[in-house]
Parts: structure tokens; C-alpha cells; sequence
């Protein structure tokens, strides 16, 4: 079998197929479907490694429709790269360090997420696009009425262009606000698509109608979770999903000497940013069913901050709701009250 390595780029790839009678071939394409079938549709059943990125799970399929094997490969697993020199970088190299990796099995292949929860994602990058959109014409509203001496009353962000109006603030001051207001009522009825969709996935998917039990947790939060995780059953316990989302503290370590820093905030930060807003409605909310992790987090607060105490919370969700999802259960308040002994987390 020949092993080939990719590097994968927006415009250009460069590839490099190892021969079994072990010549190298290399080969520099357009990132195009056709481009990879002129090279390599004609070619005996081949095992290929590729990065995982933006443009990898396309690629992987176009491949493999081509008949090859096709691994999508963690970047992030160091021996993968153990034969290049750190001193030069170029695609060409990358592509024969991957083949490497490809003949050793020195590769950690990165989970692909199935089709239903990549159109889940999509949409929910659509409305976080869409909501910072709206967050920005809001403030630079604000910013321009202020200086005329109007002050918008707080309310929520679909009305605030109502709010503007009842203001009765002058037509040339109005012009000057009013296009980022025309922007929001467009933005507004997009969002409500949106959420009307990620709504009707809440429905079809009963890990998220479960998910929804936990307080706090709402139809975003909840399908973003499944969408993140995918297949619950890759994760043996709960520290390896909260690791996976950038909630743990980084560490330096060596000898006798260990230290804990921030948290790593690798993985989603979308899931990560909705995890801390549930942790703090947790904390701001008098929920009877979340009192326990409640009184858990405040203690924390009382010792290192609001801040501290909402990440901490944050990473304790995350281990609850991937129980629920691994277990295929409800939330229960009895099971999943805090310890009794609080533990501090760098934010």
C-alpha cells in the first residue's frame, strides 16, 4: 500500500506519496476536487494523512471517494512532527513529515463530527456571527446618541430600536443611527431563523430535549454541546471533556517545581464562552434545583472572585452534562449536588 501525506491549504496543497517500492513523489495542486482527482484518482488504494482544519473533512471526502483511506490527524499530537527540524518550515516539508507519520502510525486521528451535528455548528457560527453584528450596532448607537444627551433605557436587544423611537430624539439626529437600526431589524429576523432552527433541532434530538433539564441550560447551550461532543462514548471521564474544551489550568512542571496557571481555553470557544454564561445565571438565579452547585460556586467566589467561581461552575457543567449524555439521563439535583469541599480553579 502506498502511504500518502497532505498539507492542506486554502489555495494550494502540497502532497507526497510514498511508492511501495519507496520512491517519492511530490506534488504541489490548487486545493481543488479535480485538481485531487487528476493526481490521485487514478491510483491504486492508498492510506493518506491529513491535518485536521478548516478545509480537511472536504478534502476527506473527496478522497475517499477516490477509494483511498483517509485520516484526519490531530495536529496537536506532537509525535506526528517528530522528524522535522523546528528550524525550517514549508509546506513541502510538513507533507513529508506527514508521510512519515503515515508509515510509523505515528498520528492520533481527530474525531470527524457526523453530518446532522456539522449542520448544528454551522448554524450556531451563523448566529454568534449575527449576535456580535447586533452587539456592535447597539453600542455605536448608544456612543452616538450619548453625545447628543439621550440615553437609551436598558432592555433587551430586540427592542432596542423601539426604545430609540420612544427617546424622541430629532429626524437629523435619528438619520445618524438610523441605518444601524434598519441593520438590526434584519439582523433580528435572521436570529429568530436561526434560533427558530437550532429550536426545531432541541425537538428532533432527544440528547438535547435531556440536556435542557439542567438549569440554566437553553435550546443554544444545549445543542451546542451535543454538537461539540458528537459521540459522548470518546471520552472516558469527565476531566478528559472538560481538558477538551479549555477548562482545566495549564501547568508548567519540571523536577520539583509545579505550577498552575490560567485556564488552557483550547477547543470551542463558543461552548466554553455559553458554559461560564450558564455558570453565572446559576450563580445570579435563586434555582431551587441548582442550590447545591450554587452554594458550591459561592464559596469559591467568596475565596477567589466571581470570576474564578463562574469557570470553576463552568467546568463542573461540563462533566454533568456529559454524564447526562453518556448515561442518557435526565438532570437530578440529588445526584449531582457539589461536594462539600470546593475547589478553586485559575481563571
Amino acid at each position: 500500500m502506498e502511504h500518502i501525506g497532505i498539507d492542506v491549504h486554502k489555495k494550494e496543497t502540497q502532497i507526497c506519496i510514498l511508492t511501495e517500492d519507496g520512491k517519492l513523489i511530490e506534488r504541489r495542486v490548487r486545493t481543488l476536487a479535480e485538481r485531487f482527482g487528476e493526481v490521485l484518482g487514478g491510483r491504486s488504494r492508498a492510506r493518506i494523512v491529513l491535518e485536521a482544519s478548516t478545509e480537511s473533512e472536504w478534502v476527506a471526502r473527496c478522497l475517499e471517494g477516490l477509494g483511498h483511506e483517509v485520516i484526519v490527524a490531530d495536529p496537536n499530537f506532537a509525535p506526528m512532527y517528530a522528524t522535522r527540524t523546528r528550524r525550517v518550515k514549508t509546506d513541502r516539508r510538513d507533507a513529508r513529515a506527514l508521510t512519515e507519520a503515515n508509515v510509523l502510525g505515528a498520528y492520533r486521528p481527530a474525531h470527524r463530527l457526523s453530518d446532522g451535528q456539522r449542520h448544528v455548528r454551522a448554524q450556531l457560527a451563523v448566529r454568534d456571527a449575527l449576535v456580535r453584528t447586533r452587539t456592535r450596532g447597539i453600542a455605536v448607537s448608544r456612543a452616538l446618541l450619548r453625545q447628543h444627551g439621550y440615553v437609551v433605557p436598558s432592555g433587551g436587544a430586540e427592542t432596542f430600536g423601539r426604545r430609540v423611537v420612544a427617546l424622541g430624539v430629532p429626524g437629523r439626529v435619528l438619520s445618524e443611527v438610523g441605518p444601524l437600526l434598519a441593520l438590526m431589524r434584519t439582523v433580528n429576523a435572521q436570529l429568530a431563523y436561526c434560533e427558530g432552527e437550532i429550536g426545531h433541532v432541541s425537538e428532533q434530538d432527544p440528547r438535547v430535549g435531556r440536556l435542557r433539564t439542567a438549569p440554566s441550560i437553553g435550546p443554544v447551550t444545549a445543542a451546542a454541546f451535543v454538537a461539540t461532543l458528537d459521540d459522548a462514548g470518546r471520552f472516558r471521564r469527565a476531566h478528559q471533556v472538560e481538558a477538551y474544551l479549555g477548562l482545566v489550568p495549564g501547568e508548567w512542571s519540571t523536577g520539583e517545581s509545579q505550577r498552575h496557571g490560567r485556564i488552557t481555553k483550547t477547543g470551542n470557544t463558543r461552548m466554553r464562552w455559553l458554559l461560564v454564561q450558564a455558570a453565572l445565571s446559576i450563580m445570579r438565579l435563586r434555582d431551587p434545583r441548582a442550590a447545591g452547585l450554587r452554594a458550591w460556586a459561592l464559596r469559591i467566589a467568596a475565596r477567589g472572585g466571581r470570576t474564578v467561581a463562574a469557570v470553576a461552575l463552568a467546568r463542573r457543567l461540563a462533566g454533568i452534562l456529559w454524564a447526562m449524555l453518556r448515561d442518557g439521563a435526565a438532570y437530578d439535583p440529588q445526584r449531582w449536588a457539589a461536594p462539600t469541599t470546593p475547589a478553586t480553579i485559575p481563571a
